[in-house]
């Protein structure tokens, strides 16, 4: 018997409740019986064999907008972006719909997006009440440290649901849409087993989160558990990187580029190239079908084998950043630095006009104003996003904000004096009431709700251009809906300073939905990816004399033990190729255990020795059922296979005596 296997009889796999990490018994004794890095390629496992699908369906669920895009597996150059919506907003191009969904007050789906924003709007303010209205409800996913199955979120009457309940009435809203399309178009009922689905998530986004998104689609009925091959997580800057790789010279903007692009010199303005990029989509709508013709666009044949280029993806609610390399003769993409990025989307500039109202009417009133009056609220805002929009860096007369009739008359209801009155006495500079009922904004006031948000993103991003990885940079693509702010292409043009091309792709907000369909179609074109996090178990090992620290050491029938050693399967930036697995053997405490507990710990630095370190938390458990495999063996050996190269870790595990599979699961939700 091995040295490492003698300690595992006495130490159950559940016996986690010790309260000092340093004390417990080493993480449930599953000392490695293979504690060796074994890692292995092992293609077939991880890329799904060629598709049975007719149809990949993608949805870009985003923090402000949503909507879909599919293509027919034998005509996968033919992009179809989902119908109109029906509503739709002055001054903003309805392409994708609102992430906005309303709750009947018993708390049953009632409808979703501009739907569910115009029928609350049209409620009585007393019915409303009773109703649940959400919007922006998607950062809740990445803000949350501690997220559940049953994290709650809060709906605008101040009342709180279960936001796996809001995630999958969102997605199973999509499905029935996308469905009913699909059958009209076939002329025949759309058998969803047909459909391969693509959800896209923040490439910043954490296990837990990703893994939320998918108990999600379970929940909506978009796959089965039996089948989790048919849904795969996109990471939204990956999906753009795909799409981007396709682009040919008329269907993009070169910011940097001194010669006219589509007759438009760049020299005029910023602004003028994306007028002139909306009026080509505008013409280009009514088609909804995009085609992606089957080469490599033509920036991209000026690429070598080793270029890198980075993609930062300005959402609504984060900002990512990845940086690829080409890899040739195929064109696959190597993730060279893992992904970074924050919160900082355009809704950061939808709270900095919140402070500024609470500033000059008080947050007393405001707080109250949107329990009140929420549709007014939600009217409030949308007058705000027009606006927001129309904000440029050489913009000079004012921006005028509709304020609705019932905040005018609410704050005189509550303060006893007039919004005008309000805005005189606040000293808030730059901001004045016009006598048609509407709010003046100085561009100079409109530009400072921008600059907070958009320092974060420059200040990320000069960070990530002084790193060794990012010298050569041929060309940053900007993408995701944010990106069309002229106020936000001319600060990166600023900060970059010509060091690279900077890119952007017409209609920018659909970038993600059409690379989404396109990574759908081939999984498999992502080749390399880096690790965000070192993933590891807790182990017990021999105790060695000076190396380990003495209140490790555990003594069990006279053999000195270290526990909590951390072994270590990926460490963080660690290039890792799709379908490499990481192959771990363990043997259960007890012959007659049913289930092994795995604990799996996390941490944002490379180098960890134990998991009671600074910085590293359990971050989920890998569960082994063993029922029905009995062994005639004394010792069993179960053999774990973990992939890492994928957008979602993976388990699987064998039965060596008996070669058997046994179910693996890894769970990043039960904390």
């Amino acid at each position: 018997m091995s040295e490492t296997e003698s300690a595992i009889d006495h130490i159950t796999t559940d016996a986690m409740s010790t309260a000092s990490p340093a004390k417990s018994l080493g993480d449930p004794g599953i000392t490695p019986l293979s504690p060796s890095h074994s890692s292995q390629k092992d293609a077939d496992s991880s890329e799904p064999s060629a598709p049975s699908f007719v149809v990949v369906v993608a949805i870009d669920f985003g923090t402000t907008s949503s909507g879909y895009a599919y293509s027919f597996t034998k005509e996968p150059e033919c992009i179809h972006i989902m119908r109109r919506w029906e509503g739709g907003d002055p001054g903003v191009s309805n392409q994708k719909t609102p992430t906005t969904i309303l709750l009947t007050p018993d708390r049953k789906f009632h409808s979703f997006g501009y739907a569910a924003r115009d029928f609350y709007h049209d409620l009585d303010p007393t019915e409303a009440r009773h109703w649940f209205y959400l919007e922006k409800f998607k950062m809740k996913l990445h803000t949350l440290a501690n997220l559940s199955i049953e994290t709650d979120i809060q709906a605008a009457n101040g009342k709180r649901v279960k936001a796996l309940d809001i995630f999958s009435y969102a997605l199973s809203f999509f499905k029935d849409q996308a469905l009913k399309e699909l059958s009209d178009q076939t002329g025949a009922e759309f058998n969803n087993a047909d459909v391969r689905w693509v959800i896209t998530v923040p490439a910043i986004w954490k296990q837990p989160a990703k893994q939320f998104m998918r108990e999600a689609a379970y929940k909506a009925g978009l796959v089965s558990r039996d089948n989790p091959d048919q849904l795969i997580i996109a990471l939204e800057p990956e999906a753009a990187s795909i799409y981007c790789r396709k682009l040919r010279l008329h269907q993009m903007i070169d910011l940097c580029s001194k010669t006219a692009v589509n007759g438009y010199s760049p020299t005029e303005s910023v602004g003028a190239g994306m007028v002139q990029a909306k009026e080509h989509v505008r013409r280009n709508r009514q088609s909804r079908t995009f085609l992606v013709e089957n080469v490599i666009g033509e920036l991209w044949s000026e690429l070598e084998e080793g270029d890198r280029y980075v993609v930062v993806d300005c959402g609504g609610g984060t900002v990512d950043l990845t940086v690829h390399q080409i890899r040739l003769p195929e064109g696959h993409l190597k993730e060279l630095y893992k992904a970074s990025g924050g919160p900082y989307g355009s809704i950061g500039i939808d709270y900095e006009f919140e402070k500024l109202l609470c500033k000059i009417f008080g947050p007393d009133f405001i707080d109250q104003f949107k329990i009140k009056r929420p549709a007014a609220w939600v009217d409030l805002m949308i007058a705000f996003e027009s606006r927001k929009r129309a904000a440029a860096p050489d913009r000079s007369n004012p921006l005028n904000i509709n304020l609705p009739f019932s905040f005018i008359d609410y704050y005189k209801k509550f303060r006893g004096h007039s919004v005008e009155h309000a805005l005189r006495k606040s000293n808030v500079d730059f901001v004045k009431w016009s006598s048609q009922g509407m709010l003046r904004m100085n561009p100079d006031a409109m530009n400072a709700l921008f600059k907070p948000t958009i320092d974060h993103i420059i200040q990320h991003l000069s960070e990530l251009f002084e790193k060794p990885e990012l010298t050569n940079i041929k060309f940053l693509f900007l993408v995701g809906g944010f990106a069309e702010s002229p106020l936000l292409q001319h600060a990166v043009q600023n900060m970059l300073q010509g060091r690279c091309r900077i890119i952007i792709p017409h209609d920018v907000g659909l970038t993600i939905l059409k690379g989404a369909v396109l990574f759908g179609l081939d999984p498999g074109v992502i080749k390399v990816r880096r690790s965000p996090m070192t993933y590891g178990v807790g182990v017990l090992n021999r105790y060695v004399e000076g190396k380990h620290p003495p209140d490790k050491m555990l003594v069990k029938d006279g053999t000195r033990w270290c526990t909590d050693v951390f072994d270590t399967f990926i460490a963080a930036d660690q290039s890792v190729a799709l379908g490499e697995t990481v192959k771990r053997s363990y043997t259960p405490a007890k012959p007659s255990q049913q289930v092994i507990v795995i604990h799996i710990y996390c941490s944002e630095r490379e180098d960890v020795a134990f998991i009671s370190d600074p910085g590293v938390r359990k971050c989920g458990t890998l569960r082994l059922d063993v029922s029905g495999t009995e062994s005639p063996a004394t010792r069993r050996e179960i053999q774990t296979l973990m992939q890492f190269g994928d957008t979602e870790i993976r388990a699987m595990a064998v039965d060596v005596t008996t070669s058997r599979s046994v179910k693996a699961s890894i769970d990043f939700l039960s904390q």
